[in-house]
């Protein structure tokens, strides 16, 4: 699945900023983009939601205290951790997507609005913390490892979610020619085709090196999203589709299969 028409949680570099290099530059701006009901509502992505959802119920801790929900959008998920968790705050760039929380959840979830690169969270603040579909706008993810490991206490857990670029369709698409994009190179792979101003997917020794250079730990990892595709969707159906997801994010968590992995982090 690709955000080709979406914007997400950047950072906003002010032209002193810019001179000083302090931080890198904006990659994505959700503000006034309606992702709720283009991305989610218009399109046929209940498989993919339901798939997220499936990752995230298995991963995040059934009781937490303080929680954040990092690049979290207009709160899709909230209703998987609301429960979980005493307090939850949602964090974006994107003031349009915050304000459609508000009107959802009202007070039940806080919101709080920000640079993805320089968190407006003081050091260990949260026990638990997620990003889900947020990776792929970021141009420096290690810069973003270190303030998600800064801002969760000692102990706590943090689900993030992955823009895998060693899928099997990239690599049929590198073995025949149909693309430059190597999956199976280390670094970062710039996809323009789908947006210039950054798109960007991860190896997985890549982004594992980067999660244990922040000085956090790997618990688990999930393969998720493993039949995202429009033909499958209309040979097995959605229902069909998420009754292979629930076999297959263990099973193939191992091969780092799937265009989503999921990793349950621990500081």
């Amino acid at each position: 699945m690709v955000e080709k028409t979406a914007k997400k949680t950047g950072a906003k570099k002010t032209s002193a900023q810019s001179k000083k290099n302090t931080q890198p530059e904006v990659v994505s701006d959700y503000n006034g983009y309606d992702y709720k009901k283009i991305f989610w509502e218009d399109a046929d992505r209940k498989y993919e939601d339901l798939a997220d959802r499936m990752a995230i119920r298995h991963l995040l801790p059934t009781e937490m205290g303080n929680f954040v929900d990092i690049a979290g959008g207009y709160g899709r998920l909230a209703d998987e951790y609301l429960p979980r968790a005493k307090t939850a705050t949602l964090f974006d760039y994107s003031k349009t997507e915050l304000a459609q929380a508000r009107d959802i959840y009202g007070d039940r979830l806080k919101t709080k609005a920000g640079d993805i690169y320089n968190l407006p969270f003081k050091d260990d603040s949260f026990d638990g913390l997620m990003m889900v579909r947020a990776t792929h706008h970021f141009k420096d993810m290690q810069k973003v490892s270190d303030e998600l490991y800064r801002v969760l206490k000692p102990g706590g857990v943090a689900v993030i979610e992955v823009a895998n670029k060693r899928t099997l369709p990239r690599m049929v698409r590198f073995w025949t020619g149909k693309t430059d994009a190597n999956p199976f190179s280390l670094e970062p792979v710039h996809l323009k085709e789908i947006d210039e101003n950054g798109f960007f997917n991860y190896h997985p020794k890549y982004i594992e090196a980067v999660f244990r250079k922040s000085g956090f730990q790997i618990d688990e990892v999930l393969s998720v999203s493993n039949f995202r595709s429009a033909k499958l969707k209309q040979v097995f159906g959605t229902r069909n589709l998420v009754r292979m997801e629930k076999a297959a994010q263990k099973l193939l968590a191992p091969v780092r299969f799937a265009p989503s992995i999921y990793y349950k982090l621990v500081k």
